[in-house]
């Protein structure tokens, strides 16, 4: 990823030159807070690449780019708090450092600076824009409610789990892409190869987060190790284990939703996964839609020309956070 490294350094530049009020403190500072804890910066990344592969400069598409991390840090202190999480990107939430009702608002407040920044381009693009913004964002609900259901649900079918990441995560990686390709002026077929290759890549970034839930390096990751058993949610790992469990495996499952102790929690799920062979069965369909992803990329570039984006794909294919 070291290659994307100028991306993120400009994204979080402009990100702290933005112009936030100093008052009502308990309102902007958690904004400045959320944009100093890093992250990968992919979604705002995705953007650049898009719109620089079809000749437009980085700094025709910052203002989309920002539109879309901002959104996207919005969504995330709305999680968090939905989620109980107590550590985001390895520092303590927004809602645990202030309280719920500020984190709620200052993420309020981060939705309406998104569109602050999709606004500053021209009548002629504008509603192209806001029209891929705006149906993902109503999406991108529509995935965090599904999460929310599942979680009262004991058994969730693989297809109803996937369709729940693409509007979650998948779409807004699409939008980023899209959004780009908008800006400088790709044509339709163009945009929407891009979009469906944010949409395979976006599934399997989501599988791979929660593969690194459980098997990831906790100093990398930035989340609690085995933050998903203990919560009880049904991820794709769970899923695929209910699929092929015996009798004896589903009780001991059950048993194990009921467990108190958190470490006891993740080892027994830990020793069924192994007995299931859940870790590869779950890599080998993140792989699968990593290559449907490098298969939408081959359709507009060349095999002598690839641009950023397949490096990138290749880059978090091989993540370790």
């Amino acid at each position: 990823m070291d290659f994307l490294k100028e991306y993120s350094e400009n994204i979080d530049r402009e990100l702290r030159s933005l112009a936030i009020p100093e008052s009502p403190s308990n309102l902007y500072d958690p904004l400045r807070y959320f944009f100093t804890m890093g992250g990968k910066r992919i979604r705002p990344i995705l953007t650049l690449l898009a719109a620089e592969k079809f000749g437009s400069k980085n700094h025709e598409a910052m203002p989309a780019a920002l539109a879309i991390e901002i959104f996207h840090n919005f969504s995330l202190i709305h999680d968090d708090i939905m989620d109980e999480a107590p550590v985001r990107r390895g520092k303590e939430t927004v809602h645990k450092k202030w309280d719920t009702n500020i984190a709620i608002l200052s993420g309020d407040v981060l939705l309406i600076k998104a569109y602050q920044q999709l606004n500053t381009y021209p009548e002629n693009i504008l509603k192209e824009l806001h029209t891929v913004f705006n149906k993902t964002a109503i999406e991108v609900c529509e995935g965090q409610q599904m999460d929310m259901d599942f979680e009262n649900i004991s058994t969730i079918s693989r297809s109803n789990y996937l369709e729940m990441i693409k509007l979650k995560t998948s779409v807004l990686l699409g939008c980023a892409l899209k959004i780009g390709a908008i800006i400088a002026g790709a044509n339709q077929t163009e945009q929407q190869q891009l979009y469906d290759y944010g949409i395979n890549m976006g599934i399997a970034f989501q599988i791979q987060d929660d593969l690194l839930d459980l098997y990831g390096d906790p100093s990398l990751v930035g989340k609690q190790v085995g933050g998903d058993i203990i919560a009880n949610k049904n991820t794709l790992l769970m899923i695929l284990a209910k699929e092929d469990a015996n009798s004896d495996q589903l009780n001991r499952i059950n048993e194990l939703t009921k467990e108190l102790n958190s470490e006891a929690k993740i080892q027994g799920v830990l020793t069924l996964f192994e007995q299931l062979n859940v870790n590869d069965k779950c890599a080998k369909l993140m792989n699968s839609y990593y290559d449907s992803a490098q298969g939408h990329l081959n359709n507009i570039e060349s095999k002598s020309n690839k641009s950023a984006l397949w490096r990138l794909t290749n880059a978090l294919q091989h993540r370790a956070y």
